[in-house]
């Protein structure tokens, strides 16, 4: 079975690229289309299979050549790519495009300690400038009076927010938001698990049972299942001889049998994998480190501000205790939040339609460029459950953005979302 393109993703690509290579009257079309979306969602491989589908060869540029110690170079070596890529089109007879991958990481200004250098002026001043004038893109030092081929530019990214607002208005970028949904889903892994006896049905219920997780999950997945087997191959041969086997051996390269691919077996690794992503969440080792860098000098935090909106308040800490690290003493306010009418009326609708809590929080810092991270909402049976742990991420979050939300669990949507805490300004 081959890969799956998600037909919403394929007409996109298809409708920009060909607008940009036919010539229609009166009609100026964007020559840069911008798919952006969370992290995993094979916004690049949707991509890949795109252009491999419809024939077209790729000229390609990471967001990480768009930096350099010599200011000018990622600026040039656009208008390099872009002009070699329309030699392309005249060359092979055939559509060609640029491709950028990660755009608002090379060029991307993420908040105010990210350092906005010469080069990420030029980068996005040159993207401008090819944008309006696609035929005519000239290498410093020379001048060519020729007329380009037009280059249709496809660039990935997450949070094009963080980009130079100019140069993604619609006449010059075309934006496209990938989300794929519960179809489009099923149908990827599907293909990601082709080879491997999986029914549709067996691949829609692991899709169902991980709703939140991206593409690259699955994908993932199914790399783990291969580690006993490449362990197993290590202590046969030991550790210290697995350089000399698998690095320029003139031995046949190492066979390895195709693993359990039941179902039983994909959701116990897909289960292990999302424990390991909580660990990283609930972890926050920084704070505790950054906490102990400043203990010598704090001899006491003030408290904690009401927060108030229509919402929630939350009181001023009535106490204080002391906790000990391995650096020295710190105060730490206990605090405690109550919940009004409102707040809990909202919870109890959430959970009368059948749908899951979810409640989110940010700091001030990030909350601009929209980074919100999960709470952890488990074990909820009752409302009485329900208000308790928003009570309890209130008082842990004290001073940050939070939200309150409701999961359809059937179509996997957000409902009813709120932010119930914002920080004392």
């Amino acid at each position: 079975m081959g890969y799956y393109i998600a037909p919403r993703f394929l007409d996109k690509l298809a409708v920009h690229i060909t607008k940009n290579f036919l010539n229609i009257p009166g009609v100026r079309v964007p020559l840069i289309l911008g798919v952006h979306g969370r992290k995993g969602e094979g916004k690049s491989f949707q991509c890949e299979l795109v252009f491999e589908r419809m024939g077209i060869e790729v000229t390609l540029i990471s967001g990480g050549e768009l930096e350099s110690p010599d200011a000018g170079d990622p600026a040039r070596l656009i208008r390099l790519r872009y002009r070699e890529t329309a030699e392309l089109v005249k060359v092979r007879g055939k559509m060609c495009v640029l491709m950028i991958n990660d755009l608002d990481a090379g060029a991307g200004r993420f908040d105010e300690g990210t350092q906005y250098t010469v080069n990420t002026q030029l980068v996005n001043a040159t993207l401008m400038n090819i944008a309006d004038n696609p035929t005519d893109v000239q290498l410093p030092g020379s001048y060519d009076s020729t007329p380009l081929r037009r280059v249709p530019i496809i660039v990935t990214g997450n949070d094009f927010s963080t980009l130079y607002a100019p140069l993604i208005r619609d006449g010059r970028m075309e934006k496209f938001y990938w989300e794929p949904d519960r179809d489009d889903k099923v149908g990827v892994v599907e293909g990601i698990f082709g080879d491997d006896g999986l029914s549709r049905r067996e691949v829609a219920q692991l899709v169902d049972t991980f709703p939140n997780q991206s593409i690259d999950f699955y994908s993932a997945m199914r790399s783990r299942l291969y580690d006993e087997q490449v362990l197993h191959f290590i202590h046969d041969i030991g550790v210290e001889n697995v350089s000399q086997r698998v690095v320029n051996s003139a031995e046949a390269a190492p066979i390895f049998g195709k693993p359990d691919f039941s179902l039983s077996r994909l959701l116990e690794m897909g289960n292990f994998m999302v424990s390991e992503q909580q660990h990283v969440e609930n972890s926050q080792l920084v704070e505790q480190y950054n906490r102990g860098l400043y203990s010598r000098k704090i001899v006491g935090l003030p408290t904690t501000p009401a927060v108030e909106n229509n919402l929630t308040t939350v009181n001023n800490p009535p106490a204080t205790h002391e906790v000990t690290n391995g650096d020295g003493y710190y105060k730490q306010y206990a605090s405690k939040s109550n919940l009004n009418s409102e707040t809990k009326a909202q919870i109890q609708q959430i959970l009368s339609q059948g749908y899951k809590i979810g409640i989110e929080h940010v700091d001030a810092r990030r909350f601009r460029t929209g980074s919100w991270q999960s709470c952890a909402m488990e074990g909820i049976t009752s409302n009485a459950d329900a208000v308790s742990t928003v009570e309890k991420c209130l008082n842990q979050y004290s001073g940050e953005y939070i939200r309150l939300f409701g999961i359809d669990p059937k179509a996997k949507k957000r409902s009813m979302e709120k932010i119930i805490q914002r920080p004392h300004p």
